[in-house]
């Protein structure tokens, strides 16, 4: 395998997790201005993009593949409860 394979490999295996993050932090933006604005982008981006690689990188070592729907489901409950966390939503 050539470095640029591996390189395009590594970024489709954490695409996911990255568009979560992303998709997440503006919904949030959008929809729960008064908790968000204070937080900003950056953080919570990298906050939830380092969880769900996380859990991506734990399907792949339990299931023994990529591309699980259970590892999927387990990536967006655990990057909605990382982020509702990081906003203290339960106040």
């Amino acid at each position: 395998m050539s470095f640029l394979t591996a390189i395009n490999h590594l970024l489709n295996f954490i695409a996911p997790a990255l568009v979560l993050a992303l998709l997440q932090v503006a919904g949030s933006q959008l929809f729960m201005r008064k908790m968000a604005v204070a937080h900003g982008w950056t953080v919570p981006i990298a906050l939830l993009s380092i969880v769900g690689c996380t859990v991506l990188a734990g399907g792949v070592l339990l299931l023994g593949r990529d591309g699980q729907m259970l590892t999927y489901g387990v990536l967006v409950l655990a990057t909605a409860g990382a982020h509702w966390l990081w906003l203290r939503a339960w106040r």
